[in-house]
């Protein structure tokens, strides 16, 4: 058989693969749809009830009616019109359905990580990179969560392999199409609205010329600019002051402080309830006044909540710097117990939770188990084999790897900054993946060398 057809071969089983984890964790959190601690139910009916709101003509799909209503600025338009579109195509409205449609695409996203990988460096690490993202508990998880989460990730990870084809290449055409990427990511969730930058500082360090190396930066601002431009648009006419995509910046910092050990030392604290309870007392609003976290004037109030927590960063950036790696090492603990408030790292698939009880027992078990056990493998072996493939990456091809490096940086940099969630950085967490696929191919390699 050619290489060529084994390629194709080995892609398929990495599908194959993909579906079947991201399938029986989807079953797991099907079942759980109800439980806070698996899905945040009261996150998804704030986008459904606007979904619903457009499909029966009560409300506008991007357009923001009465401008006193500051929470409908918190997050951008995209996530709700998507679940209505879903919606309105399969005639179900649930979350069950949305989250069959994202699991299934979301398998099909592991190419994305594979052309990712086989264009920085070569097909047999991009298929290895795809093969381990495929078993990966972490992007199963949140690829089976009916949530904003993993579609962002997609649009992300085919920005940075657009970006790539685009420097390899040195066409303009892609690097516009990824900056278009990144901007229609805006619209589902804001946190890639400043990775353009990191990604320009990347380019510049590029091996092509000058003219070009400006080039490929103005058409990613440009297709960056083309998507946001309508919604700072509208949120400038319709509360008067610019905003980015959506508010919570403020929130996140606040609260980010109130997870911190210092907590009570600076009167922050963590979760909306208490700060709801806490600015009510602060406000002097009777217990049956109508507050939520952004209405009423809600862009003034998330600004001083920012105001509060820089406040607090600018007399202790030692300990903050601090807060921030330990944030970081959060985010990359793929094994053992949770770390905080990061959220889950996944779960091992197992019969028992991820089959149905007429299917359980016999082959069909056994296989899941074998799954499972991998899964575990790959859960303590991700992280070193990451850090082993950056090493050898920027040995073997130093500018490519630090264009891919510039979107980790970017979550872990930005999102440590802030309250932070695994599921805020699934691009990260994807990215991440190539370097372990390095480490492989490159051990893959020596071990040929060694036999012959």
């Amino acid at each position: 058989m050619s290489h060529v057809k084994w390629t194709n071969v080995f892609l398929l089983v990495v599908l194959l693969l993909a579906l079947t984890v991201r399938g029986l964790t989807a079953y797991f959190i099907n079942n759980h749809l109800a439980d806070p601690a698996w899905f945040q139910s009261g996150t998804y009916a704030l986008f459904e009830r606007q979904a619903q709101a457009i499909l029966d003509h009560q409300s506008s799909a991007f357009w923001i009616d009465d401008p006193s209503r500051t929470e409908s600025a918190v997050y951008p338009p995209g996530f709700p019109l998507w679940i209505a579109i879903i919606y309105k195509i399969s005639g179900h409205r649930s979350a069950a359905v949305v989250q069959m449609v994202q699991w299934v695409l979301d398998s099909l996203s592991v190419v994305l990580i594979v052309g990712i990988g086989a264009t920085a460096y070569d097909y047999r690490a991009g298929l290895i990179a795809g093969l381990l993202a495929a078993l990966s508990p972490l992007l199963a998880l949140y690829g089976a969560v009916p949530l904003a989460d993993a579609p962002t990730s997609w649009l992300i990870l085919g920005a940075i392999w657009l970006l790539l084809i685009a420097a390899k290449r040195e066409k303009l055409l892609p690097a516009l199409l990824a900056g278009l990427l990144i901007g229609l990511s805006c619209w589902l969730r804001a946190n890639a609205i400043l990775l353009p930058a990191f990604l320009i500082a990347a380019l510049m360090l590029c091996k092509i010329n000058w003219q070009t190396r400006f080039g490929l930066s103005g058409a990613v601002s440009l297709g960056l600019l083309m998507l946001i431009t309508p919604l700072l648009v509208r949120n400038a006419i319709a509360f008067h002051v610019l905003l980015p995509t959506g508010l919570g910046a403020g929130t996140n910092l606040w609260e980010g402080i109130g997870e911190t050990d210092r907590a009570a030392e600076f009167g922050a604290v963590y979760g909306d309830q208490k700060l709801l309870e806490q600015e009510r007392i602060g406000l002097g609003l009777p217990a049956d006044e109508t507050l939520s976290l952004y209405y009423p004037n809600g862009v003034e109030r998330d600004r001083e909540r920012a105001k509060k927590a820089l406040g607090v960063i600018a007399q202790h950036p030692i300990w903050y710097v601090g807060v921030m790696s330990r944030r970081m090492a959060g985010v990359l603990k793929f094994a053992g117990t949770p770390a905080g408030y990061y959220g889950s790292s996944g779960i091992n698939v197992t019969s028992s939770k991820c089959l149905p009880l007429t299917m359980q027992g016999g082959f069909v078990s056994l296989f899941v188990t074998v799954l499972g056990g991998l899964q575990s493998v790959i859960r303590y072996l991700a992280l070193p084999l990451m850090i082993v493939g950056l090493g050898i990456s920027l040995k073997k091809a130093w500018r490519v790897t630090l264009l891919v490096l510039s979107t980790i940086l970017y979550y872990l940099v930005i999102g440590s900054a802030l309250h932070t969630e695994i599921r805020y950085g699934l691009p990260m967490q994807a990215l991440l993946f190539v370097f372990a696929g390095v480490t492989i191919s490159t051990t893959i390699i020596g071990l040929d060398r060694l036999r012959t």
